[in-house]
């Protein structure tokens, strides 16, 4: 039974299908497109309070509440969205969606060709970051929102928070950026090209042609989770919940099975995984990860910027590796160089990447901070904490 009065209790997931073809970065032209989503809180008359919040890369747009009464999980960001939460459902209405070439509604490599009635699997057009947000620009045009409070996202979520400002500078008015980076490090695009070559190393991927086979490319798919996880966390974060301690033995066995509590955890995590997300869009999102470049594509990133208008807040993690703190100071430094109105917290924290889902109660303070205050219009720049 449901009883947190900060919940904002039991919610759908809705979809809207893009009729007209979109074109992509690479040049192709693709639809119909459908997309899922979900909204929290209610468009007030001005139509001016509106927050998009984007999900990381195996997210879905189940952002907050429950699905059921007997939900044993609320959405990914239940603990900063809902009523008096960071992102105050009382005050904001708030939209999620699932990407585009995702497994959760929206179209993507699963979803059925209407050309063939099959699956597209690898026919399924390559795309890109700006990809993804002309699909979102799309859907939140069909629910009328004229411009956005804000846009808010970590990781991955961060990254289409960015292109989301370059694309359409005067339809953001703010935008809030958690852990997340203008561009992947060659060590960051290493681990994500390691874990698409164990998913098409797995026999059973079949060239991406798999969705009506009995075998499906479940050990490729969960080896790569398992290689993603790791970059989650950080040496702290793993001493501190495994050690070296074995798993439910005193000794080792002297053969290849789990000796060690972390063996078990990666295990486990790369075998839920294969339950919920589809290994041909883990290869298509990765690859639009890779491909997220605005200082190349611009020049720098302070042109990716000039035409931006909005306020910004960012934050990271002082014990996040995969996008450490130096690179969150790189947006920073570019937004001041153009003498925009930004602020930027380093939280310390043991958990890693994964902080931005974890580390709720300061970042609540933070973004609430900050969005009261672009209310007021009075945010004070460049911020440091």
């Amino acid at each position: 039974m449901i009883n947190n009065i900060q919940s904002v209790g039991i919610v759908q997931t809705k979809f809207y299908t893009i009729e007209e073809k979109i074109q992509f970065e690479s040049g192709v032209e693709f639809g119909p497109i459908t997309v899922a989503y979900e909204t929290y809180g209610t468009l007030n008359e001005n139509e001016d309070n509106a927050i998009l919040v984007i999900h990381a890369l195996t997210g879905d747009a189940h952002a907050a509440g429950y699905h059921s009464e007997n939900d044993k999980k609320p959405g990914w960001w239940d603990d900063l969205i809902g009523p008096g939460k960071a992102f105050d459902t009382n005050k904001y209405f708030v939209i999620c969606s699932n990407i585009l070439g995702g497994c959760s509604g929206t179209t993507g490599p699963s979803a059925i060709n209407p050309q063939t009635n099959r699956p597209y699997g690898t026919s399924f057009p390559v795309f890109t970051i700006e990809d993804t947000v002309k699909v979102m620009k799309k859907l939140l045009d069909f629910l009328k929102i004229k411009s956005l409070y804000s846009v808010a996202g970590g990781s991955m979520g961060g990254m289409q928070a960015i292109q989301f400002v370059i694309s359409y500078p005067d339809f953001v008015k703010s935008a809030i950026l958690i852990a997340t980076t203008a561009r992947l490090s060659p060590q960051a695009i290493a681990f994500n090209a390691v874990g698409r070559n164990s998913i098409i190393s797995d026999p059973n991927w079949n060239n991406g042609d798999y969705y009506d086979k009995e075998q499906k490319p479940d050990r490729g798919l969960s080896n790569a989770r398992m290689i993603g996880h790791i970059t989650y966390l950080c040496e702290e974060a793993m001493y501190n919940k495994f050690g070296r301690r074995l798993q439910n033995k005193n000794h080792y066995d002297f053969n290849f099975d789990i000796d060690f509590q972390v063996e078990s955890y990666l295990q486990h995590q790369g075998q839920i995984f294969v339950d919920r997300f589809d290994a041909n869009s883990y290869l298509y999102i990765t690859k639009a990860v890779d491909y997220f470049d605005p200082c190349d594509k611009y020049g720098s990133l302070t042109n990716a910027f000039k035409n931006s208008n909005a306020k910004f807040l960012v934050m990271s993690f002082d014990s996040d590796w995969l996008f450490p703190s130096c690179q969150s100071k790189e947006i920073v430094n570019s937004l001041m160089k153009l003498g925009k109105d930004v602020s930027y917290c380093e939280i310390k924290s043991p958990c890693g990447h994964d902080a931005f889902l974890l580390e709720y109660e300061l970042q609540s303070k933070i973004i609430k901070s900050f969005l009261n205050d672009h209310i007021k219009g009075d945010y004070n720049e460049q911020a440091l904490c």
